[in-house]
């Protein structure tokens, strides 16, 4: 009886892995760092994380927990109620229309593809700032921010994958 409570808390844990480990970094990523303009140069690990899980295990990363991880990133980052959570929501839905073109393929495709899917992201969220604000933001920081993201996506790729063989081995 207790072995199988066991067995079955463990899975429920493996499968939560994916959308509180995303949790976590939306946190990490709004921690206060010594580096100037670094809130508005930061890379969107929220957008790398559910992207990363969306194609490699679709199955632990709905649509509902990409949603939710954005207006968790809204809340925390003071982003407008709802902006990221449309966006990652987008993205989330992009990826899974095209989920068999990324299966099996090579790290630098994902990796382009993630290209696209940031650049996306980016503008969405300029133009929505855009008809919220009525003014585009610095385009210097925002090609910072978009480069930042694509450039350490195969960092986030390691760590992420490492914690997917790790906890999520055998399924």
């Amino acid at each position: 009886m207790v072995v199988a409570a066991l067995a079955q808390l463990d899975r429920a844990l493996k499968r939560g892995l994916p959308l509180g480990l995303t949790f976590l970094l939306v946190v990490l990523s709004v921690v206060p760092m010594p580096v100037p303009e670094y809130s508005v140069l930061a890379p969107s690990v929220a957008l790398m994380s559910v992207y990363y899980w969306t194609v490699h295990r679709p199955d632990l990363f709905p649509a509902w927990g990409a949603f939710a991880v954005g207006l968790f990133d809204d809340v925390l980052s003071g982003s407008p109620l709802g902006l990221n959570a449309f966006v990652l929501l987008l993205a989330h839905f992009s990826i899974v229309v095209q989920h068999k073109v990324f299966r099996g393929k090579a790290f630098w495709l994902v990796w382009s593809a993630f290209g696209f899917v940031a650049l996306g992201a980016q503008l969405l969220t300029m133009l929505i700032g855009f008809l919220l604000k009525g003014a585009f933001p610095d385009p210097f920081s925002t090609f910072t921010q978009l480069a930042l993201t694509v450039a350490l996506y195969p960092v986030a790729t390691a760590v992420l994958g490492r914690v997917q063989r790790i906890f999520l081995a055998g399924g």
